[in-house]
């Protein structure tokens, strides 16, 4: 069994894999609760990760579970000037092996641009950025509008719905499926498989899965391929950079990666968005009666629902806070924590619709910052905008429904709201 440590923190217990020679065993602590592995039913399941940056906590930790699509551990830091350091540090921090699940299935190539390091990255997110800018957001509103506006309008006069299952983990989805060009039809079998690469402890399971929505990807490439359209999935299929067109693997790299990080950020960030407005009746109020916080208030519910801890590797040995750390290594940022920072944030687990200068990690930092933030950033301010139009009633979550979170990827099942029409 794991004993304790510090308060609330217990030594990685017999459960634990194995971690490198050169880590000391008293730096290697359970934070699974900050990883997005515990579940709450706290109104801020983020509390707990305060336990992290308290003085007498280490600044840096080892986490020995697999992180980042990885089948290890890492080195771990919860500050927010540290997390900063690893993000803009791409000296010392490479991105090379983030998010490749696509490993597990025996396949080689990178994940497009989130695996790419610098100087090469710059050159993928040029060729997708015109895809993801304010102004490509813009021109797309009016369908994500339609979208969201329509789905609602199915249920507002029922006074109910399972905001997270029926509504939550749909409509962006449906977004991403028209922006990439996929087929409705695949939505089931796309969060099937998607669901088991990210939260099935099973590798051969993840494998599997893996190889499942590859082969779906390949058919995909190459039905594009052969007949050109207007979709983000065609233009890549058939794109091209400086002249010279993509490699099969660059398709495939860039065609995965949107895969996998289109489905369901946003879906989790509107569960969890909504379980904390079913929680403060005055919130709703105020954001349904001055809309011109709608801007500050995404960005706040951002700051306090951070989904993904973050990985990179550790380019060449060196030393931090008096720990050795070695080339190959990996180091985790925990979002989860810096979020929170006292020495950044004043007064981090008040949610402030108008904080000013709220440069947050949940959209990640430095030249991997997210892809598609402004995507997001539109589809939850549609969503609140069109939400308060069409349903003004205050709600709340229906009573006796489970109010559990895990702070993570896909990290409300189910939550049942209803209101008063």
């Amino acid at each position: 069994m794991a004993s304790a440590t510090k308060e609330g923190v217990r030594y990685a217990g017999i459960d634990a894999p194995p971690v490198p020679d050169h880590v000391p065993p008293e730096l290697v602590l359970d934070t699974r609760f900050a990883n997005g592995d515990v579940a709450f039913d706290l109104p801020d399941p983020y509390v707990p990760s305060d336990r992290l940056r308290e003085e007498d906590f280490p600044r840096i930790h080892y986490y020995p579970w697999p992180v980042s699509g990885n089948q290890h551990g890492a080195w771990v830091v919860t500050r927010y000037e540290d997390i900063r350091r690893v993000y803009e540090d791409t000296e010392l921090f490479s991105n090379e092996g983030v998010a490749e699940f696509q490993r597990l299935a025996g396949e080689t190539f990178p994940s497009i641009p989130l695996g790419i390091d610098p100087p090469d990255h710059a050159r993928y997110r040029r060729f997708l950025n015109p895809w993801f800018t304010p102004v490509a957001m813009k021109e797309r509103e009016p369908r994500i509008r339609e979208i969201i506006g329509g789905m609602i309008d199915d249920f507002a006069d029922r006074g109910e719905v399972d905001i997270a299952y029926d509504f939550g983990r749909v409509f962006p989805v449906r977004v991403f499926l028209d922006l990439m060009g996929f087929p409705f039809s695949m939505f089931e079998q796309f969060l099937e498989w998607e669901w088991n690469i990210l939260h099935v402890p099973d590798v051969e399971k993840k494998a599997e899965a893996v190889r499942g929505i590859l082969a779906y990807l390949r058919e995909f490439i190459a039905e594009k391929q052969a007949a050109p359209d207007e979709t983000l999935g065609s233009y890549i299929a058939n794109g091209s950079i400086e002249g010279k067109p993509l490699e099969t693997w660059e398709i495939e790299g860039m065609t995965w990666f949107l895969w996998l990080g289109g489905l369901d950020t946003v879906a989790s960030t509107v569960s969890q968005m909504f379980r904390r407005l079913a929680f403060d009746r005055e919130l709703q109020i105020l954001i349904r009666d001055d809309k011109t916080l709608i801007n500050s208030a995404v960005e706040e519910f951002l700051r306090m629902q951070p989904l993904v801890n973050s990985g990179r590797k550790i380019r060449r040995d060196f030393e931090w806070y008096g720990v050795k750390m070695k080339a190959g290594d990996w180091i985790s940022c925990f979002n989860t924590s810096g979020n929170f920072d006292e020495d950044r944030f004043e007064c981090p687990h008040v949610f402030d619709p108008e904080r000013k200068a709220n440069r947050h990690f949940t959209l990640a930092g430095g030249i991997h910052i997210c892809l598609g933030a402004h995507l997001a950033r539109r589809e939850l301010r549609v969503l609140l905008d069109e939400w308060f139009t069409r349903i003004p009633e205050p709600f709340r979550v229906m009573e006796g429904a489970d109010t559990s979170v895990v702070p993570a990827l896909l990290s409300i099942r189910n939550l049942p709201i209803v209101w008063d029409r």
